[in-house]
């Protein structure tokens, strides 16, 4: 019990064995204040982003290595797009040659249609043909039974069947079995009545009057006949401009307005009696001259019997058949020899008419531009057949004297010369 140590509260007592150690009565003393404390201790600055070339400077920026190629990521999945709506584009630019076909007021002509002199001229070069049409009629007449009463109806049905022309059931027959037309589909019929009641319009005529019709061609043309057909092929439909094809229906209108349409069909309504008789004539002599040929190698002998049995007797009947036209009619059908000539230079002087009425419509720049277009496939025509030519080792055909006195149509330099009056500044008025 005596080794244990004094309690705490004696400090003066030391124990017997040995001396406690020796502590400091003041307690050390520790800086106080902000101003003695120390400070604290200096780290290594962070290192700061890498330093790249100023805007003036062409460094590439640095290269990255890049993944393997086949252990590339696959390409995220499209992301659908918010549509946007189209944005209006301005309309393309009207053709030079096009025009407007709004509907407006028109005002009719009084007089719709005449016969100018170029009808007149058609009618009269028709007449040796008509003549020669008349007697033929009336010796087939003939051959009818009964007492000649039966004959006079004939001729006078024959007379009389001319007026089919401006018949309309019958010009649709016309036009499908003879011109080989066919009537527009509603397609075409949208872009072709419009342009033809504006030329209907400008012309003061009732577009109503006349029927439109289609011909399957790729050529540019347009057509005219009897007294109220119109037809246009389908490449002039499709192909030209609306002022262009505009140009080229008031050309084929001039010919109904002139009469030059209805002159022409019924010229050759009438004259078809007499050239079918020409031709059988034709047939029968040149049959006729072919067996001779035949049979005179077997000997003069037999060819005087043959002849004389066979032929003898047709000559007889066709030279007694010309010999009373010829007499009867005082010898005008020979002028059908002429006839062909005249009708060509008539045809040619209409097809100016025609291009004059066009003009004063106010299409002659498209009419001449229709033209150039004619003229150019001409010559490419003329060209290939050229090129043909010379590489079969002939010389190119020039068209004879006579070829140009049988065409029915001007050539291209005459009609846009006779167009150029029109196409000159008008002064104003």
């Amino acid at each position: 019990m005596d080794n244990q140590p004094n309690p705490p509260d004696s400090p003066g007592t030391v124990p017997a064995e040995a001396a406690p150690p020796q502590y400091p009565q003041q307690p050390p003393a520790y800086p106080t204040g902000p101003a003695q404390q120390a400070p604290p201790p200096s780290y290594p600055a962070p290192a700061g982003p890498p330093a790249y070339p100023g805007p003036g400077a062409q460094a590439p920026p640095p290269a990255y290595p890049q993944p393997p190629a086949q252990h590339a990521a696959p390409p995220p999945p499209p992301t659908a797009q918010p549509r946007i709506p189209p944005q209006p584009t301005a309309p393309p630019p009207l053709d030079p040659h096009h025009i407007s076909t709004e509907q407006r007021r028109v005002y009719l002509k009084a007089r719709q249609r005449h016969t100018d002199a170029t009808s007149l001229g058609t009618l009269v070069s028709y007449l040796p043909h008509f003549l020669a049409s008349l007697a033929v009629v009336g010796l087939l007449s003939l051959l009818l039974p009964g007492n000649g009463l039966l004959s006079l109806l004939a001729v006078l049905a024959w007379l009389l069947s001319g007026l089919l022309v401006f018949h309309g059931p019958t010009e649709s027959v016309i036009a499908r079995r003879l011109l080989r037309l066919r009537p527009p589909t509603p397609e075409e019929s949208a872009r072709l009545e419009p342009v033809w009641r504006e030329v209907a319009a400008r012309a003061g005529i009732d577009a109503h009057t006349y029927t439109l019709w289609i011909e399957e061609n790729d050529d540019l043309n347009a057509v005219a006949a009897a007294g109220h057909i119109v037809g246009v092929t389908t490449c002039a439909l499709n192909r030209l401009p609306n002022g262009e094809l505009a140009a080229i229906l008031a050309h084929e209108l001039g010919h109904h307005v002139g009469g030059h349409a209805w002159a022409s069909l019924l010229g050759y309504w009438y004259a078809l009696p007499g050239r079918l008789a020409y031709r059988v004539m034709h047939l029968i002599t040149r049959t006729a001259l072919r067996v001779i040929m035949f049979f005179a190698f077997y000997g003069a002998g037999t060819v005087a019997l043959f002849f004389a049995l066979f032929l003898l007797p047709v000559v007889i009947i066709v030279g007694a058949i010309a010999y009373a036209t010829i007499s009867s009619l005082y010898g005008l059908p020979l002028l059908a020899l002429l006839a062909p000539y005249a009708l060509a230079y008539i045809g040619r002087r209409s097809e100016l008419r025609a291009d004059d009425h066009a003009a004063a419509l106010g299409f002659a720049p498209m009419l001449a531009s229709v033209l150039h277009k004619f003229q150019q496939a001409d010559d490419a025509a003329r060209h290939q057949a050229a090129l043909a030519a010379r590489q079969a080792g002939r010389k190119p055909l020039k068209q004879r004297r006579i070829a140009k006195l049988l065409a029915t149509h001007p050539d291209h330099p005459t009609r846009l010369n006779r167009l150029k009056p029109w196409l000159q500044p008008q002064p104003p008025r």
